[in-house]
């Protein structure tokens, strides 16, 4: 008989976390955006753009 192969290393398991996902910030969470202009040249061009944009649709 031949001796039995020897078992091969397993892969070790991927721990649980137990860490309140609340605890982090999220990506949205920040004020990055909100209200900032990209440039602060004044371009009325820009603004109407930006107005455009943003504007809600029943304001079409």
């Amino acid at each position: 008989m031949s001796p039995a192969p020897a078992p091969e290393p397993r892969d070790p398991k991927p721990s649980l976390v137990f860490d309140d996902p609340l605890d982090q910030q999220s990506s949205d969470d920040t004020d990055r955006g909100w209200g900032e202009r990209a440039d602060g040249t004044g371009d009325s061009a820009a603004d109407l753009k930006r107005f455009l944009d943003e504007k809600p649709p029943h304001h079409i």
